[in-house]
């Protein structure tokens, strides 16, 4: 319910001001809800389908639990083997290598270990705390995307306990594959949403695309702003993977260093331009997320973002300069 709040938040900000006519369509793929929506123009329905495919065949591919190419390169990785994987799922794991090294592996891929010890590998959190002394040993094996091997299309690890999950990456990824696609069929006025990743092409109309910034704790929105052409909104919360044991709320962002649940914020929301824009919105997120209030504006300048919007786990809003100016 709370993915579809946040969805609706997106939709009915970007087309309050709708002049135009919109061509609309809506899925269900990496275990949310994704609406593409095109200004009309020529083969709109076509290029539409041709990204609800896309982003298919994505989550098919990197699906880290069912089977899938990634969880066939896992299996592999935990037998020590190396395994010839899609020239696209290289270039994601080379990609998603250079965003974890930037964020200092706060942004880490190769924890699925971690994932799968407290339950959010499935659809539905399964909702127990993992014993103590697993974690401890899980967490001191030390898995980073610097021991993963990417050698061509052929990759290996250096370390045995490298499981990679690609959740925090994939939607951000997805968005990235989505404005190509659209920009091939001729598309110059388009706004993708994934869950509430949202990235915007154009205007809608004869103004920007306008979109909400989901509450993390109340129906509806905390703020709004315009996306210009090329922008990417993403934000990562507690609010949607999440389960309660003792009071206390455990939700899907772990931080590596320690195995447990990050629990220093209740959602950052970052805004990105330029070259993977979405890729970017998604994965850096995380970090700032992870590292909590103490160190965000410290960690997003590390991260060359400017343009942030935070909720600690107090309910404090905090808001950066550069976002402040963008909010209307």
């Amino acid at each position: 319910m709370r993915r579809a709040l946040a969805f609706l938040c997106v939709l009915l900000l970007a087309s309050c001001a709708r002049e135009p006519d919109i061509v609309k369509q809506q899925a269900y793929v990496f275990g949310t809800l994704v609406e593409v929506s095109v200004v009309n123009a020529p083969g709109a329905e076509l290029a539409i389908a041709e990204v609800l495919a896309r982003f298919d065949a994505l989550h098919r591919q990197l699906h880290a639990w069912q089977p899938s190419e990634l969880s066939r390169l896992n299996t592999a990785l935990a037998r020590g083997e190396s395994m010839t994987v899609s020239p696209g799922l290289a270039t994601l794991l080379t990609d998603a290598q250079a965003l974890a090294a930037q964020s200092d592996e706060l942004f880490n891929p190769a924890i699925g270990g971690l994932i799968a010890l407290w339950g959010f590998h499935a659809d539905t959190p399964q909702g127990r705390v993992p014993d103590r002394q697993i974690l401890t040993d899980q967490v001191a094996q030390q898995p980073r995307m610097a021991q993963l091997v990417v050698a061509g299309t052929r990759v290996s690890s250096i370390n045995p306990a490298v499981q990679l999950d690609l959740g925090g990456y994939a939607k951000g990824a997805a968005l990235d594959q989505a404005a190509a696609i659209l920009k091939r069929h001729g598309i110059a006025n388009a706004l993708v949403n994934i869950g509430g990743n949202v990235l915007a092409l154009g205007e809608a109309g004869s103004r920007p695309w306008r979109v909400g910034i989901q509450h993390p704790r109340k129906p509806g929105v905390l703020a709004t702003l315009e996306l210009a052409d090329g922008e990417a909104l993403g934000t990562s919360g507690d609010y949607q993977r999440y389960f309660e044991a003792a009071g206390r709320r455990y939700c899907h962002l772990i931080d590596p260093r320690t195995g447990w649940p990050a629990k220093d914020m209740q959602s950052v929301t970052i805004l990105v331009q330029g070259t993977r824009a979405g890729t970017r919105s998604d994965a850096l997120s995380k970090p700032l997320f992870i590292d909590g209030a103490g160190h965000l504006a410290s960690r997003a300048r590390a991260l060359g973002i400017d343009t942030w919007l935070a909720v600690d786990a107090a309910g404090k809003l905090l808001i950066s300069p550069a976002m402040q100016a963008r909010l209307r």
